[in-house]
């Protein structure tokens, strides 16, 4: 994570400072990168989160060295996430894709000391750009979003049948119990 800028969402810089604390407890190797990370990112709004930025949550396609392309979704801990679709945010791999951009590379430090090589390829799905597109598109609807599918005429009854009123005048039914 050398000489790139971060930008992340203030609930990730929260969640990751958090993660620092538990970590620093701990005495986690990770911890020094924790750190790192977090006095490289700017904090943005959530409103100007672009598509193409990994956030928590999103699914990226990334490949590390000259490997083949992998694609995760980026999750706090791997047991909020289907068995090898998860990345978590713990792992010297999350932690470096956090608030990458597509198209941006950098070098990777893991915790055994060494570094690689790692390109964030395309975010394929980021929950800010979903809720922003779905925000739109319910803003883009006239009125009040239901449609009438059917209308019968004031004069047709169920049936062919004319409606039959239960109660007439002074008929009082009694209390509802009886």
């Amino acid at each position: 994570m050398t000489g790139t800028v971060y930008r992340l969402t203030a609930k990730d810089f929260a969640v990751l400072e958090a993660m620092l604390m538990r970590r620093r407890a701990l005495a986690d190797p990770i911890a020094p990168m924790l750190e790192r990370k977090l006095a490289a990112s700017s904090v943005i709004a959530t409103a100007a989160v672009e598509p193409d930025l990994a956030t928590l949550d999103s699914r990226v396609i990334f490949r590390v060295g000259g490997g083949s392309s992998e694609t995760r979704t980026l999750v706090r801990a791997e047991a909020s996430a289907p068995v090898g679709s998860g990345l978590p945010v713990g792992t010297w791999r999350g932690l470096c894709l956090l608030g990458m951009s597509a198209g941006q590379s950098t070098l990777a430090e893991r915790p055994d000391g060494g570094a690689e090589p790692i390109l964030l390829e395309d975010v394929a799905y980021q929950p800010e750009a979903a809720r922003r597109a779905a925000q739109d598109r319910a803003a883009g609807q006239r009125g009040h979003g239901l449609k009438l599918v059917y209308s019968a005429p004031a004069d047709d009854w169920p049936l062919g049948g004319r409606g039959k009123i239960r109660q007439t005048e002074g008929d009082d039914p009694g209390p509802s119990a009886a």
